[in-house]
């Protein structure tokens, strides 16, 4: 394998323009890859990127298995071109972890690699990647009677990428709550949970034990209002820049340390200005999952 200087990012489902726009100087482009001369940079519409890539000349499609499995044990298959030549190396690869998973459950500690044909007898292939997930790709086992909504799922993994969850008798604030997926899946965690939203929770949910709603707009409260809570949710429609201001308050009033918040684009465009002063953010990150659509998550558990 010829490793080279460059790194390669794989794509959000569904945003690659968004990721051709974070990476205008690229090198090369095989679908949904986009490789990038130089060491990781950050890139917030990506599924997974390849850390340390290179070039692997094979003369079979056994012999291509063999050069992989002789690295590591683990490797996702992009098929960016020859779909059936790509089909036929992953068949003799051993078999990857596609069951939905249970939550909450452990993150892989396991390397997971990534490799895609470029022509057929030459691959690019990364044995590091940034996901422990194949391509990026993962679900949950789902509760189709509990929760009013899907939307909990993006929570989760969220909470498995924090690598914390709220616990019993610690208190979770849920910014626009209705019509509480997120507040089920809070509550079902043990956590006492605030609702707030202008709407109603549907009202099997508000009627759990560990959940208390008020009826009103999250962010015309201000923290001195509701004092200190140990977690603040928002998955609220609204402009970037209105999320990160009412953030604001509760980072400066020092009444919350921990964050879960989903920033959702409105109509097709990036507010990268706005996601970018989420980032800078001490001891927070800004992620694509892979069950966000139109928008990112910005955790902060440090």
């Amino acid at each position: 394998m010829r490793e080279l200087d460059a790194t390669c990012y794989h794509a959000a489902r569904g945003f690659l323009d968004h990721l051709l726009g974070e990476l205008p100087d690229r090198e090369r482009l095989d679908g949904e890859l986009v490789t990038v001369s130089g060491p990781p940079r950050s890139a917030y519409w990506t599924r997974n990127v390849w850390l340390k890539p290179g070039l692997i000349d094979f003369e079979s499609v056994g012999d291509a298995a063999r050069i992989l499995r002789g690295m590591q044990r683990n490797w996702a298959v992009l098929p960016s071109r020859l779909h059936r030549r790509s089909a036929l190396i992953a068949e003799r690869l051993p078999p990857l972890p596609w069951k939905p998973k249970p939550f909450p459950f452990n993150v892989p500690d396991v390397p997971m690699g990534a490799f895609t044909l470029l022509d057929e007898h030459r691959m690019l292939a990364s044995a590091s990647c940034s996901s422990p997930f194949p391509n990026g790709e993962f679900e949950f086992e789902e509760d189709h009677e509990g929760p009013p909504s899907r939307a909990y799922r993006k929570l989760w993994e969220a909470l498995l990428l924090a690598r914390v969850l709220p616990r019993e008798g610690e208190l979770c604030l849920d910014a626009g709550a209705a019509p509480g997926g997120w507040t089920w899946a809070l509550a079902r965690l043990g956590a006492e949970v605030l609702a707030v939203d202008r709407a109603d929770l549907e009202p099997r949910i508000a009627a759990l034990p560990n959940v208390k709603t008020l009826r009103r707009d999250a962010f015309g409260l201000l923290p001195s209002d509701l004092g200190k809570v140990d977690w603040i949710f928002s998955d609220v429609i609204c402009y970037p820049p209105a999320l990160f201001k009412w953030v604001e308050l509760w980072l400066e009033s020092g009444l919350a340390s921990r964050f879960v918040c989903t920033i959702k684009m409105q109509g097709s465009s990036f507010d990268k200005e706005t996601t970018d002063r989420f980032a800078s953010i001490p001891g927070s990150r800004v992620v694509h999952l892979w069950h966000n659509r139109h928008e990112l998550t910005w955790i902060k558990t440090e």
